[in-house]
């Protein structure tokens, strides 16, 4: 686990170590997430939450589908049924 001591200034900033954002890919511009958890400050980047998620996702899909065609065919299907 890494750890590290920072400061939060007048206006409520914090500064994330360079070797901290490097760990987790946080690059000038990128959104990041924060969020309480267990009374503690969690910060993780939006494109690992994605991650996450389409991981989570793929374990109920099976190989080879692809769940953006089925939902592009349902939209279809119902426009023209309109």
């Amino acid at each position: 686990m890494r750890q590290t001591r920072s400061r939060l200034s007048a206006k409520g900033r914090l500064v994330i170590p360079a070797p901290f954002r490097e760990a987790l890919g946080i690059k000038i511009g990128d959104e990041v997430l924060l969020r309480i958890e267990d009374n503690e400050l969690r910060i993780s980047t939006l494109r690992s939450r994605i991650e996450d998620a389409q991981n989570y996702i793929q374990q109920f899909v099976k190989p080879g589908r692809l769940l953006s065609d089925e939902l592009i065919a349902e939209r279809r299907e119902a426009a023209r049924r309109e």
